[in-house]
């Protein structure tokens, strides 16, 4: 029995749904250092610049930023080193379908700890054109002005 249950979130790219369109999501372990682990646990990371690579049937998520552990010693991390994702061969092979493909990319969306072990979620993502962006910001917007005037016509 794991000393912690349930799912804790680290850090979430609250940019990559509205910059990509999303295709399929993953969840995949990490291998990490044992200050990394520390500095999750601190809550600190961000998943801004980070993307992930295919290389050699491998998964690594690039440019993911953990900062150093402030308690460590020489053995601390740096903070932006690749780190390894580990998924099944089958989906790793979906994944480079899919990716072959013109116009798609792998994004992680979000990091955190599931039964004290730390996964990332990763997606297979379109990039959107700036015109689909505003569109959806545009429709955000007008749905929320529609909730708005359903609820001072029922209040009143």
């Amino acid at each position: 029995m794991p000393k912690e249950s349930g799912r804790k979130v680290v850090a979430t790219n609250r940019k990559a749904r509205h910059n990509y369109n999303i295709i399929d999501t993953y969840e995949a372990g990490l291998v990490l250092m044992g200050t990394e682990v520390k500095s999750l646990r601190e809550g600190k990371a961000s998943l801004a610049e980070g993307f992930a690579t295919l290389t050699d049937d491998e998964l690594w998520l690039e440019r993911v930023y953990i900062p150093e552990y402030l308690n460590g010693s020489w053995t601390n991390h740096s903070a932006r080193r690749r780190r390894k994702l580990l998924l099944h061969r089958s989906e790793i092979e979906k994944i480079a379908v899919k990716t072959r493909e013109t116009g798609f990319t792998i994004v992680p969306l979000q990091l955190y700890f599931s039964d004290g072990r730390a996964k990332v979620e990763i997606a297979v993502a379109k990039g959107k054109r700036d015109y689909d962006k505003r569109h959806a910001l545009k429709e955000a917007q007008d749905k929320r002005e529609a909730q708005r005037a359903m609820r001072e016509k029922n209040l009143g």
